[in-house]
């Protein structure tokens, strides 16, 4: 299976995911390629992950110089990059995953924890009618002593909240985040639903 997301800016930047992933039994990522550029993204990079932990990140420094990060990573079989929103729309509410792996680039890449909680229920309307969608947090676990300093340093990244309608079809709702290491968060959501008016950006 394949699945692409893309983001086209108004100010030309591009947000380009393309996950490559099987379903026999459990989800199994075999290959993610992100492409981040323009004025939105401070640093441009091109990363590829496949099921092998061969990572390479391209990106360009502060003076525009072109540099390039291999690493070998000993990937879990839950690593869920591009494939997150899919894995979400595939869990019980009730009894998501405890955690999943993540490869971040800062841009050197690693390999994170992410912690999953279902936190609750919210109502939106879609077409007069009322609906509810599970909420979901993931909070970065970077481990180790780089762990223990991030909030110290100001470098832990915000967690993420995606909001997921269940049901026979369960579908993307919403989500509060952050696209790039250090980068803001950004609210996506579909252009459908209309949610209470006093539901405040979550920070």
């Amino acid at each position: 299976m394949t699945t692409r997301l893309v983001f086209h800016f108004k100010d030309g930047s591009l947000h380009d995911e393309t996950a490559v992933y099987s379903q026999r039994r459990e989800f199994r990522l075999l290959s993610d390629h992100l492409i981040q550029k323009g004025p939105s993204f401070p640093q441009p990079l091109d990363m590829t992950v496949d099921d092998r932990g061969n990572v390479t990140v391209r990106y360009a420094t502060d003076r525009g110089e072109q540099k390039v990060e291999t690493e070998h990573l000993a990937l879990p079989p839950d690593v869920a990059n591009g494939v997150i929103l899919t894995l979400l729309k595939n869990v019980r509410p009730e009894a998501p995953p405890k955690t999943l792996s993540f490869v971040a680039t800062t841009p050197k890449p690693r390999l994170v924890k992410l912690a999953v909680t279902a936190v609750g229920e919210d109502r939106f309307s879609t077409g007069g009618t009322s609906r509810t969608a599970t909420h979901y947090v993931l909070k970065v676990e970077i481990g180790g002593v780089s762990g223990l300093l991030a909030p110290l340093l100001g470098k832990q990244p915000p967690d993420s909240h995606v909001w997921i309608l269940g049901g026979e079809a369960p579908a993307f709702v919403k989500s509060e985040q952050s696209l790039y290491f250090g980068g803001p968060v950004w609210r996506i959501e579909l252009v459908s639903p209309t949610w209470p008016r006093d539901a405040a950006p979550i920070r």
